[in-house]
Protein backbone atom coordinates (compact mmCIF):
# COMPACT_ATOMS: atom_id res chain seq x y z
CA UNK A 1 0.00 0.00 0.00
CA UNK A 2 1.35 3.42 -0.98
CA UNK A 3 2.38 5.53 2.04
CA UNK A 4 0.23 8.59 2.68
CA UNK A 5 2.42 11.69 2.17
CA UNK A 6 2.47 14.50 4.72
CA UNK A 7 2.55 17.06 1.92
CA UNK A 8 -0.21 19.57 1.08
CA UNK A 9 -1.97 18.72 -2.16
CA UNK A 10 -1.57 22.36 -3.28
CA UNK A 11 2.20 21.93 -3.55
CA UNK A 12 1.77 18.85 -5.73
CA UNK A 13 -0.82 20.25 -8.17
CA UNK A 14 1.06 23.50 -8.76
CA UNK A 15 3.70 21.60 -10.74
CA UNK A 16 1.30 21.31 -13.69
CA UNK A 17 -0.81 24.41 -13.03
CA UNK A 18 -1.67 26.73 -15.93
CA UNK A 19 -3.87 29.72 -16.84
CA UNK A 20 -6.83 27.59 -17.95
CA UNK A 21 -7.01 25.83 -14.58
CA UNK A 22 -6.70 29.20 -12.82
CA UNK A 23 -9.75 30.61 -14.63
CA UNK A 24 -11.95 27.58 -13.85
CA UNK A 25 -10.80 27.61 -10.21
CA UNK A 26 -11.59 31.33 -9.86
CA UNK A 27 -15.08 30.89 -11.37
CA UNK A 28 -15.77 27.88 -9.16
CA UNK A 29 -14.44 29.67 -6.06
CA UNK A 30 -16.77 32.64 -6.65
CA UNK A 31 -19.82 30.37 -7.11
CA UNK A 32 -18.97 28.36 -3.98
CA UNK A 33 -18.57 31.60 -2.00
CA UNK A 34 -22.08 32.67 -3.08
CA UNK A 35 -23.40 29.30 -1.90
CA UNK A 36 -21.41 29.47 1.35
CA UNK A 37 -22.61 32.97 2.30
CA UNK A 38 -26.21 32.23 3.42
CA UNK A 39 -25.24 28.78 4.71
CA UNK A 40 -22.43 30.19 6.88
CA UNK A 41 -24.77 32.77 8.38
CA UNK A 42 -27.56 30.22 8.94
CA UNK A 43 -25.24 27.66 10.53
CA UNK A 44 -23.70 30.31 12.80
CA UNK A 45 -27.15 31.31 14.05
CA UNK A 46 -28.07 27.65 14.57
CA UNK A 47 -24.88 27.33 16.62
CA UNK A 48 -25.91 30.10 18.98
CA UNK A 49 -23.33 32.65 17.80
CA UNK A 50 -23.48 35.82 15.70
CA UNK A 51 -23.85 35.70 11.91
CA UNK A 52 -20.36 37.09 11.28
CA UNK A 53 -18.82 34.14 13.19
CA UNK A 54 -19.97 31.86 10.37
CA UNK A 55 -18.28 34.06 7.77
CA UNK A 56 -15.08 34.25 9.86
CA UNK A 57 -15.02 30.45 9.97
CA UNK A 58 -15.48 30.06 6.22
CA UNK A 59 -12.76 32.66 5.56
CA UNK A 60 -10.04 31.59 8.01
CA UNK A 61 -10.60 27.82 8.24
CA UNK A 62 -11.56 27.63 4.55
CA UNK A 63 -8.31 29.30 3.50
CA UNK A 64 -6.00 27.30 5.81
CA UNK A 65 -7.60 23.94 5.04
CA UNK A 66 -7.46 24.54 1.27
CA UNK A 67 -3.82 25.71 1.54
CA UNK A 68 -2.59 22.81 3.70
CA UNK A 69 -5.18 20.13 2.89
CA UNK A 70 -4.69 16.67 1.50
CA UNK A 71 -7.57 16.96 -1.00
CA UNK A 72 -7.62 18.69 -4.38
CA UNK A 73 -11.15 20.02 -4.07
CA UNK A 74 -12.21 20.06 -0.41
CA UNK A 75 -14.15 23.17 0.65
CA UNK A 76 -14.21 23.72 4.41
CA UNK A 77 -16.26 25.90 6.70
CA UNK A 78 -19.03 25.69 9.31
CA UNK A 79 -21.23 22.63 8.91
CA UNK A 80 -24.52 21.43 10.35
CA UNK A 81 -22.84 18.57 12.21
CA UNK A 82 -21.37 21.01 14.73
CA UNK A 83 -24.42 23.22 15.26
CA UNK A 84 -25.90 21.54 18.33
CA UNK A 85 -22.48 20.83 19.87
CA UNK A 86 -21.36 24.44 19.47
CA UNK A 87 -24.67 25.79 20.84
CA UNK A 88 -24.25 23.62 23.94
CA UNK A 89 -20.63 24.73 24.53
CA UNK A 90 -21.51 28.41 24.10
CA UNK A 91 -24.43 28.08 26.51
CA UNK A 92 -22.22 26.45 29.16
CA UNK A 93 -18.84 28.12 28.72
CA UNK A 94 -19.35 31.12 26.44
CA UNK A 95 -17.36 32.06 23.35
CA UNK A 96 -14.09 31.80 25.27
CA UNK A 97 -14.85 28.19 26.19
CA UNK A 98 -15.78 27.43 22.59
CA UNK A 99 -12.54 28.98 21.33
CA UNK A 100 -10.48 26.90 23.79
CA UNK A 101 -12.33 23.67 22.90
CA UNK A 102 -11.78 24.35 19.19
CA UNK A 103 -8.05 25.05 19.68
CA UNK A 104 -7.65 21.83 21.70
CA UNK A 105 -9.58 19.92 19.02
CA UNK A 106 -7.22 21.38 16.42
CA UNK A 107 -4.19 20.18 18.39
CA UNK A 108 -5.74 16.68 18.66
CA UNK A 109 -6.36 16.62 14.88
CA UNK A 110 -2.77 17.66 14.13
CA UNK A 111 -1.45 14.92 16.43
CA UNK A 112 -3.75 12.39 14.74
CA UNK A 113 -2.31 13.41 11.38
CA UNK A 114 1.34 13.18 12.45
CA UNK A 115 0.64 9.83 14.13
CA UNK A 116 -0.89 8.72 10.79
CA UNK A 117 -4.25 7.83 12.29
CA UNK A 118 -6.22 8.91 9.21
CA UNK A 119 -6.90 5.31 8.23
CA UNK A 120 -8.37 4.50 11.68
CA UNK A 121 -11.50 6.49 10.90
CA UNK A 122 -12.71 3.54 8.83
CA UNK A 123 -13.13 1.53 12.04
CA UNK A 124 -16.08 3.70 13.07
CA UNK A 125 -19.12 1.66 11.93
CA UNK A 126 -21.31 3.05 9.15
CA UNK A 127 -24.37 2.49 11.34
CA UNK A 128 -22.97 4.92 13.94
CA UNK A 129 -22.13 7.68 11.44
CA UNK A 130 -25.55 7.26 9.79
CA UNK A 131 -27.31 7.23 13.17
CA UNK A 132 -25.73 10.36 14.59
CA UNK A 133 -25.94 12.22 11.27
CA UNK A 134 -29.69 11.58 11.14
CA UNK A 135 -29.94 12.54 14.81
CA UNK A 136 -28.13 15.84 14.20
CA UNK A 137 -30.49 16.55 11.30
CA UNK A 138 -33.48 16.11 13.61
CA UNK A 139 -31.96 18.38 16.28
CA UNK A 140 -31.34 21.09 13.67
CA UNK A 141 -34.90 20.81 12.38
CA UNK A 142 -36.36 20.99 15.90
CA UNK A 143 -34.16 23.98 16.69
CA UNK A 144 -35.51 25.97 13.74
CA UNK A 145 -39.24 25.37 14.30
CA UNK A 146 -39.42 28.39 16.63
CA UNK A 147 -38.20 30.84 13.95
CA UNK A 148 -40.10 29.12 11.13
CA UNK A 149 -43.38 29.52 13.02
CA UNK A 150 -42.43 32.86 14.56
CA UNK A 151 -43.08 31.59 18.10
CA UNK A 152 -42.52 33.76 21.16
CA UNK A 153 -41.14 32.24 24.38
CA UNK A 154 -41.53 33.73 27.88
CA UNK A 155 -38.40 35.32 29.29
CA UNK A 156 -36.16 32.79 31.02
CA UNK A 157 -37.25 29.80 28.92
CA UNK A 158 -34.33 27.35 28.72
CA UNK A 159 -33.91 25.78 25.28
CA UNK A 160 -30.41 24.29 25.16
CA UNK A 161 -31.21 20.58 24.84
CA UNK A 162 -33.39 19.25 22.02
CA UNK A 163 -36.04 17.90 24.38
CA UNK A 164 -36.22 21.31 26.08
CA UNK A 165 -36.86 22.86 22.67
CA UNK A 166 -39.64 20.34 21.96
CA UNK A 167 -41.24 21.16 25.31
CA UNK A 168 -41.01 24.92 24.67
CA UNK A 169 -42.55 24.55 21.20
CA UNK A 170 -45.47 22.53 22.58
CA UNK A 171 -46.10 25.01 25.40
CA UNK A 172 -45.93 28.10 23.17
CA UNK A 173 -47.48 26.86 19.91
CA UNK A 174 -50.37 29.32 20.44
CA UNK A 175 -47.98 32.26 19.83
CA UNK A 176 -47.53 31.32 16.15
CA UNK A 177 -46.90 34.25 13.80
CA UNK A 178 -48.85 33.66 10.57
CA UNK A 179 -46.71 36.15 8.63
CA UNK A 180 -43.52 34.36 9.68
CA UNK A 181 -45.03 31.03 8.66
CA UNK A 182 -45.99 32.43 5.21
CA UNK A 183 -42.45 33.78 4.64
CA UNK A 184 -40.98 30.46 5.78
CA UNK A 185 -43.24 28.40 3.51
CA UNK A 186 -42.51 30.60 0.46
CA UNK A 187 -38.75 30.42 1.07
CA UNK A 188 -38.89 26.65 1.65
CA UNK A 189 -40.85 26.22 -1.59
CA UNK A 190 -38.19 28.21 -3.47
CA UNK A 191 -35.43 26.03 -1.99
CA UNK A 192 -37.25 22.87 -3.11
CA UNK A 193 -38.27 24.05 -6.59
CA UNK A 194 -35.32 26.25 -7.63
CA UNK A 195 -32.79 23.43 -8.35
CA UNK A 196 -35.16 22.24 -11.11
CA UNK A 197 -35.03 25.73 -12.66
CA UNK A 198 -31.31 26.52 -12.40
CA UNK A 199 -28.25 24.92 -10.82
CA UNK A 200 -25.96 27.88 -11.54
CA UNK A 201 -27.57 30.26 -9.01
CA UNK A 202 -28.01 28.76 -5.52
CA UNK A 203 -31.60 28.51 -4.34
CA UNK A 204 -30.61 29.79 -0.89
CA UNK A 205 -29.57 33.14 -2.39
CA UNK A 206 -32.92 33.46 -4.21
CA UNK A 207 -34.77 32.54 -1.00
CA UNK A 208 -32.87 35.22 0.94
CA UNK A 209 -33.69 37.91 -1.66
CA UNK A 210 -37.38 36.92 -1.85
CA UNK A 211 -37.63 36.78 1.95
CA UNK A 212 -36.16 40.27 2.32
CA UNK A 213 -38.49 41.70 -0.35
CA UNK A 214 -41.58 40.11 1.25
CA UNK A 215 -40.83 41.45 4.72
CA UNK A 216 -39.76 44.95 3.59
CA UNK A 217 -42.23 45.64 0.81
CA UNK A 218 -45.25 44.11 2.54
CA UNK A 219 -44.15 45.51 5.93
CA UNK A 220 -44.67 42.16 7.63
CA UNK A 221 -44.16 41.84 11.38
CA UNK A 222 -41.42 39.21 11.10
CA UNK A 223 -38.14 39.07 13.00
CA UNK A 224 -34.98 39.62 10.94
CA UNK A 225 -31.35 38.91 11.84
CA UNK A 226 -30.92 42.62 12.61
CA UNK A 227 -33.75 42.47 15.17
CA UNK A 228 -32.00 39.77 17.17
CA UNK A 229 -28.27 40.23 16.50
CA UNK A 230 -25.75 43.05 16.11
CA UNK A 231 -24.19 42.82 12.65
CA UNK A 232 -20.49 43.58 12.16
CA UNK A 233 -18.58 43.90 8.89
CA UNK A 234 -15.18 44.14 10.56
CA UNK A 235 -12.42 41.74 9.62
CA UNK A 236 -11.83 39.04 12.23
CA UNK A 237 -9.48 40.10 15.03
CA UNK A 238 -7.09 37.93 17.00
CA UNK A 239 -8.41 36.67 20.35
CA UNK A 240 -6.53 34.44 22.80
CA UNK A 241 -8.69 31.85 24.62
CA UNK A 242 -8.51 31.31 28.38
CA UNK A 243 -5.94 28.54 28.80
CA UNK A 244 -6.55 28.07 32.54
CA UNK A 245 -6.40 24.51 33.86
CA UNK A 246 -9.97 24.65 35.11
CA UNK A 247 -11.34 25.72 31.72
CA UNK A 248 -9.27 23.07 29.93
CA UNK A 249 -10.82 20.40 32.18
CA UNK A 250 -14.30 21.76 31.46
CA UNK A 251 -13.98 21.73 27.68
CA UNK A 252 -11.69 18.70 27.16
CA UNK A 253 -14.58 16.26 26.43
CA UNK A 254 -16.06 18.78 23.97
CA UNK A 255 -12.66 19.15 22.30
CA UNK A 256 -12.41 15.38 21.78
CA UNK A 257 -15.93 15.32 20.31
CA UNK A 258 -15.13 18.20 17.92
CA UNK A 259 -11.88 16.51 16.83
CA UNK A 260 -13.48 13.12 16.17
CA UNK A 261 -16.44 14.63 14.35
CA UNK A 262 -14.20 16.93 12.28
CA UNK A 263 -12.03 13.96 11.31
CA UNK A 264 -15.02 11.81 10.34
CA UNK A 265 -16.82 14.56 8.39
CA UNK A 266 -13.76 15.82 6.54
CA UNK A 267 -12.47 12.39 5.54
CA UNK A 268 -15.95 11.28 4.44
CA UNK A 269 -16.15 14.42 2.31
CA UNK A 270 -12.71 13.61 0.84
CA UNK A 271 -13.83 10.08 -0.05
CA UNK A 272 -16.96 11.41 -1.79
CA UNK A 273 -14.85 13.97 -3.67
CA UNK A 274 -12.33 11.30 -4.72
CA UNK A 275 -15.12 9.33 -6.35
CA UNK A 276 -16.34 12.42 -8.24
CA UNK A 277 -12.94 13.39 -9.72
CA UNK A 278 -11.24 9.96 -9.77
CA UNK A 279 -8.49 11.08 -7.42
CA UNK A 280 -7.03 10.06 -4.06
CA UNK A 281 -6.70 12.31 -1.02
CA UNK A 282 -3.97 12.27 1.63
CA UNK A 283 -5.91 11.52 4.80
CA UNK A 284 -3.18 12.31 7.33
CA UNK A 285 -2.32 15.63 5.69
CA UNK A 286 -6.03 16.44 5.64
CA UNK A 287 -6.23 15.86 9.40
CA UNK A 288 -3.27 18.19 9.98
CA UNK A 289 -4.93 20.84 7.79
CA UNK A 290 -8.24 20.42 9.64
CA UNK A 291 -6.39 20.89 12.91
CA UNK A 292 -4.59 24.01 11.73
CA UNK A 293 -7.82 25.37 10.22
CA UNK A 294 -9.75 24.92 13.45
CA UNK A 295 -7.01 26.56 15.51
CA UNK A 296 -6.96 29.50 13.09
CA UNK A 297 -10.76 29.76 13.14
CA UNK A 298 -10.86 29.81 16.96
CA UNK A 299 -8.10 32.43 17.27
CA UNK A 300 -9.90 34.75 14.84
CA UNK A 301 -13.43 34.59 16.24
CA UNK A 302 -14.76 31.60 14.30
CA UNK A 303 -16.36 28.29 15.26
CA UNK A 304 -15.37 24.67 14.51
CA UNK A 305 -15.00 23.82 10.83
CA UNK A 306 -14.70 20.73 8.70
CA UNK A 307 -14.99 19.65 5.10
CA UNK A 308 -18.46 20.44 3.75
CA UNK A 309 -19.71 17.74 1.37
CA UNK A 310 -22.34 19.97 -0.33
CA UNK A 311 -19.93 22.85 -0.96
CA UNK A 312 -17.18 20.45 -2.06
CA UNK A 313 -19.58 18.83 -4.55
CA UNK A 314 -20.59 22.30 -5.83
CA UNK A 315 -16.92 23.13 -6.30
CA UNK A 316 -16.39 20.01 -8.39
CA UNK A 317 -19.53 20.52 -10.49
CA UNK A 318 -18.43 24.07 -11.34
CA UNK A 319 -14.98 23.05 -12.53
CA UNK A 320 -12.81 23.43 -9.43
CA UNK A 321 -9.93 20.97 -9.55
CA UNK A 322 -7.25 22.37 -7.24
CA UNK A 323 -7.09 23.95 -3.77
CA UNK A 324 -6.88 27.36 -5.46
CA UNK A 325 -10.69 27.27 -5.81
CA UNK A 326 -11.04 26.95 -2.01
CA UNK A 327 -8.60 29.81 -1.48
CA UNK A 328 -10.56 32.00 -3.94
CA UNK A 329 -13.78 31.12 -2.09
CA UNK A 330 -12.27 32.50 1.14
CA UNK A 331 -10.98 35.69 -0.52
CA UNK A 332 -14.40 36.38 -2.08
CA UNK A 333 -16.03 35.96 1.34
CA UNK A 334 -13.65 38.62 2.76
CA UNK A 335 -14.98 41.08 0.17
CA UNK A 336 -18.57 40.04 0.93
CA UNK A 337 -17.96 40.52 4.67
CA UNK A 338 -16.67 44.07 4.18
CA UNK A 339 -19.12 45.25 1.53
CA UNK A 340 -22.38 43.31 2.02
CA UNK A 341 -22.46 42.09 5.63
CA UNK A 342 -24.63 45.01 6.91
CA UNK A 343 -27.36 43.89 4.51
CA UNK A 344 -27.49 40.51 6.30
CA UNK A 345 -29.49 42.34 8.99
CA UNK A 346 -32.43 42.35 6.56
CA UNK A 347 -32.65 38.57 6.23
CA UNK A 348 -35.86 37.23 7.88
CA UNK A 349 -35.40 34.54 10.53
CA UNK A 350 -38.00 32.24 8.84
CA UNK A 351 -35.78 32.33 5.73
CA UNK A 352 -32.81 31.17 7.81
CA UNK A 353 -35.02 28.43 9.29
CA UNK A 354 -36.12 27.31 5.81
CA UNK A 355 -32.47 27.10 4.66
CA UNK A 356 -31.60 25.00 7.70
CA UNK A 357 -34.64 22.77 7.12
CA UNK A 358 -33.15 21.92 3.71
CA UNK A 359 -29.71 21.41 5.25
CA UNK A 360 -31.25 18.99 7.75
CA UNK A 361 -33.15 17.14 5.03
CA UNK A 362 -30.06 16.80 2.83
CA UNK A 363 -27.91 15.49 5.66
CA UNK A 364 -30.44 13.13 7.29
CA UNK A 365 -29.96 10.32 4.71
CA UNK A 366 -33.40 8.95 5.48
CA UNK A 367 -33.32 6.62 2.49
CA UNK A 368 -30.05 5.11 3.71
CA UNK A 369 -31.49 4.89 7.24
CA UNK A 370 -34.58 3.01 6.04
CA UNK A 371 -32.49 0.75 3.77
CA UNK A 372 -30.21 -0.21 6.68
CA UNK A 373 -33.25 -0.96 8.86
CA UNK A 374 -34.64 -3.25 6.16
CA UNK A 375 -31.48 -5.10 5.16
CA UNK A 376 -29.02 -5.10 8.08
CA UNK A 377 -28.57 -7.70 10.83
CA UNK A 378 -30.55 -6.98 14.00
CA UNK A 379 -27.39 -6.04 15.91
CA UNK A 380 -26.51 -3.35 13.37
CA UNK A 381 -30.07 -2.01 13.40
CA UNK A 382 -29.87 -1.77 17.20
CA UNK A 383 -26.66 0.29 17.00
CA UNK A 384 -28.17 2.54 14.30
CA UNK A 385 -31.42 3.24 16.16
CA UNK A 386 -29.82 3.65 19.60
CA UNK A 387 -27.22 6.09 18.23
CA UNK A 388 -29.97 8.08 16.51
CA UNK A 389 -32.20 8.25 19.61
CA UNK A 390 -29.33 9.15 21.96
CA UNK A 391 -28.19 11.94 19.63
CA UNK A 392 -31.67 13.47 19.68
CA UNK A 393 -32.54 12.89 23.35
CA UNK A 394 -29.11 13.52 24.90
CA UNK A 395 -26.14 14.62 22.77
CA UNK A 396 -23.55 13.46 20.27
CA UNK A 397 -20.94 12.56 22.91
CA UNK A 398 -23.25 10.10 24.67
CA UNK A 399 -24.46 8.73 21.32
CA UNK A 400 -20.98 8.01 19.95
CA UNK A 401 -19.69 6.56 23.24
CA UNK A 402 -22.60 4.18 23.76
CA UNK A 403 -22.86 3.44 20.03
CA UNK A 404 -19.19 2.41 19.86
CA UNK A 405 -19.45 0.29 23.01
CA UNK A 406 -22.55 -1.45 21.63
CA UNK A 407 -20.92 -1.98 18.23
CA UNK A 408 -17.79 -3.48 19.82
CA UNK A 409 -19.73 -5.79 22.14
CA UNK A 410 -22.02 -6.98 19.33
CA UNK A 411 -19.03 -7.46 17.01
CA UNK A 412 -17.27 -9.57 19.63
CA UNK A 413 -20.41 -11.63 20.15
CA UNK A 414 -20.68 -12.15 16.39
CA UNK A 415 -17.04 -13.26 16.22
CA UNK A 416 -17.57 -15.50 19.23
CA UNK A 417 -20.57 -17.11 17.54
CA UNK A 418 -18.39 -17.85 14.52
CA UNK A 419 -15.74 -19.60 16.63
CA UNK A 420 -16.23 -23.35 17.02
CA UNK A 421 -14.38 -26.08 18.93
CA UNK A 422 -15.77 -29.37 17.67
CA UNK A 423 -14.59 -32.92 18.02
CA UNK A 424 -14.24 -35.23 15.02
CA UNK A 425 -16.85 -37.98 14.94
CA UNK A 426 -15.77 -41.59 14.85
CA UNK A 427 -17.38 -43.98 12.42
CA UNK A 428 -17.79 -47.72 12.15
CA UNK A 429 -16.46 -49.15 8.80
CA UNK A 430 -19.12 -51.85 8.90
CA UNK A 431 -21.90 -49.21 9.10
CA UNK A 432 -20.32 -46.92 6.47
CA UNK A 433 -18.27 -49.08 4.08
CA UNK A 434 -18.33 -46.31 1.45
CA UNK A 435 -16.69 -43.68 3.68
CA UNK A 436 -13.39 -43.98 1.86
CA UNK A 437 -12.64 -40.25 2.20
CA UNK A 438 -12.83 -40.42 5.99
CA UNK A 439 -9.54 -40.69 7.85
CA UNK A 440 -8.75 -43.74 9.94
CA UNK A 441 -8.12 -42.56 13.51
CA UNK A 442 -6.72 -44.81 16.26
CA UNK A 443 -9.15 -45.28 19.14
CA UNK A 444 -6.80 -43.67 21.68
CA UNK A 445 -6.52 -40.48 19.59
CA UNK A 446 -9.15 -37.73 19.75
CA UNK A 447 -9.22 -34.81 17.30
CA UNK A 448 -10.72 -31.36 17.84
CA UNK A 449 -11.14 -28.86 15.02
CA UNK A 450 -10.93 -25.21 16.09
CA UNK A 451 -12.17 -22.52 13.72
CA UNK A 452 -12.51 -18.76 14.05
CA UNK A 453 -10.50 -16.27 16.13
CA UNK A 454 -9.90 -17.39 19.72
CA UNK A 455 -10.23 -14.45 22.12
CA UNK A 456 -11.66 -13.74 25.57
CA UNK A 457 -15.21 -14.20 24.28
CA UNK A 458 -14.41 -17.81 23.30
CA UNK A 459 -12.04 -18.85 26.06
CA UNK A 460 -14.71 -20.92 27.84
CA UNK A 461 -15.22 -23.07 24.73
CA UNK A 462 -11.95 -24.88 25.48
CA UNK A 463 -13.43 -25.95 28.82
CA UNK A 464 -15.85 -28.09 26.79
CA UNK A 465 -13.01 -30.28 25.49
CA UNK A 466 -13.33 -33.75 27.09
CA UNK A 467 -11.70 -37.15 26.75
CA UNK A 468 -12.37 -40.78 27.61
CA UNK A 469 -10.45 -43.07 29.93
CA UNK A 470 -8.77 -44.68 26.93
CA UNK A 471 -7.81 -41.35 25.32
CA UNK A 472 -4.02 -40.91 25.23
CA UNK A 473 -3.69 -38.06 22.69
CA UNK A 474 -5.75 -35.02 21.76
CA UNK A 475 -4.93 -33.39 18.43
CA UNK A 476 -6.00 -29.78 17.91
CA UNK A 477 -6.37 -28.85 14.26
CA UNK A 478 -5.99 -25.03 14.13
CA UNK A 479 -5.85 -24.18 10.44
CA UNK A 480 -9.01 -22.06 10.84
CA UNK A 481 -7.68 -19.96 13.76
CA UNK A 482 -6.26 -16.63 12.51
CA UNK A 483 -5.64 -15.11 15.95
CA UNK A 484 -5.25 -16.09 19.60
CA UNK A 485 -5.36 -13.62 22.52
CA UNK A 486 -4.07 -13.82 26.11
CA UNK A 487 -7.40 -15.00 27.57
CA UNK A 488 -7.68 -17.87 25.09
CA UNK A 489 -4.00 -18.67 25.71
CA UNK A 490 -4.69 -18.89 29.45
CA UNK A 491 -7.62 -21.24 28.76
CA UNK A 492 -5.32 -23.37 26.60
CA UNK A 493 -2.80 -23.58 29.44
CA UNK A 494 -5.54 -24.66 31.84
CA UNK A 495 -6.57 -27.36 29.37
CA UNK A 496 -2.94 -28.49 29.20
CA UNK A 497 -2.89 -28.89 32.99
CA UNK A 498 -6.06 -31.01 32.79
CA UNK A 499 -4.46 -33.16 30.13
CA UNK A 500 -1.28 -33.64 32.18
CA UNK A 501 -3.32 -34.72 35.20
CA UNK A 502 -5.21 -37.22 33.03
CA UNK A 503 -2.06 -38.50 31.32
CA UNK A 504 -3.18 -37.17 27.93
CA UNK A 505 -0.72 -35.68 25.42
CA UNK A 506 -1.52 -32.58 23.35
CA UNK A 507 -0.57 -32.40 19.65
CA UNK A 508 -1.28 -29.43 17.34
CA UNK A 509 -1.55 -29.28 13.57
CA UNK A 510 -1.38 -26.31 11.19
CA UNK A 511 -0.98 -23.53 13.78
CA UNK A 512 -1.03 -20.18 11.95
CA UNK A 513 1.57 -17.44 12.38
CA UNK A 514 -0.09 -15.20 14.98
CA UNK A 515 -1.30 -18.01 17.29
CA UNK A 516 2.15 -19.64 17.03
CA UNK A 517 3.90 -16.41 18.07
CA UNK A 518 1.52 -16.06 21.03
CA UNK A 519 2.17 -19.65 22.10
CA UNK A 520 5.93 -19.22 21.76
CA UNK A 521 5.96 -15.94 23.69
CA UNK A 522 3.99 -17.48 26.58
CA UNK A 523 6.34 -20.49 26.75
CA UNK A 524 3.50 -22.85 25.82
CA UNK A 525 5.35 -24.36 22.84
CA UNK A 526 8.29 -25.39 25.02
CA UNK A 527 5.92 -26.72 27.70
CA UNK A 528 4.03 -28.93 25.23
CA UNK A 529 7.14 -29.81 23.25
CA UNK A 530 7.99 -28.29 19.86
CA UNK A 531 7.84 -31.73 18.21
CA UNK A 532 4.14 -31.90 19.07
CA UNK A 533 3.43 -29.05 16.65
CA UNK A 534 2.99 -30.61 13.20
CA UNK A 535 2.43 -28.94 9.83
CA UNK A 536 -0.47 -31.13 8.64
CA UNK A 537 -3.26 -33.18 10.19
CA UNK A 538 -2.01 -36.42 8.53
CA UNK A 539 1.45 -35.76 9.99
CA UNK A 540 -0.11 -35.09 13.41
CA UNK A 541 -2.13 -38.34 13.33
CA UNK A 542 0.93 -40.32 12.24
CA UNK A 543 3.09 -38.70 14.93
CA UNK A 544 0.49 -39.36 17.65
CA UNK A 545 0.08 -43.01 16.58
CA UNK A 546 3.82 -43.73 16.60
CA UNK A 547 4.87 -41.84 19.71
CA UNK A 548 1.86 -42.06 21.98
CA UNK A 549 0.52 -45.57 21.30
CA UNK A 550 -1.48 -47.70 23.70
Amino acid sequence: MKKDKLKPMLFSVMKTYDGKKLITDIVSGIIVAIIALPLSIALALASGVGPEQGIYTAIVAGFIISFLGGSRVQIAGPTAAFATIVAGIVAKNGMSGLALATVLAGIILILMGFLRLGSLIRFIPYTITTGFTAGIAVTILVGQIKDFLGLTYPKGTVTIETMEKVKAIAENISTINVYALIVGIVCLAILIIWPYISEKIPGSLIAVIVGIIMVKCLKLNVNTIGDLYTISNKLPGFTMPDFSLGMIKNVAPDAVTIAILAAIESLLSCVVADGMINSHHRSNMELIAQGAGNIGSALFGGIPATGAIARTAANIKNGGRTPIAGIVHSIVLVLVLILLMPYAALIPMPTIAAILFMVAYNMCQWRTFVHLCKTSPKSDIAVLVVTFILTVVFDLVVAIEIGMVMACILFMKRMSDESVVSGWKYYDPEEDPDGIELKEIPKHVRIYEISGPMFFGDADRLAGVHFKDFTKVIIFRMRGVPALDASAMHAMEQLYDRCVDAGVHMVFSHVNEQPMKTMEKSGFVEKVGRDNFRAHIDDAIDWASKNYGK
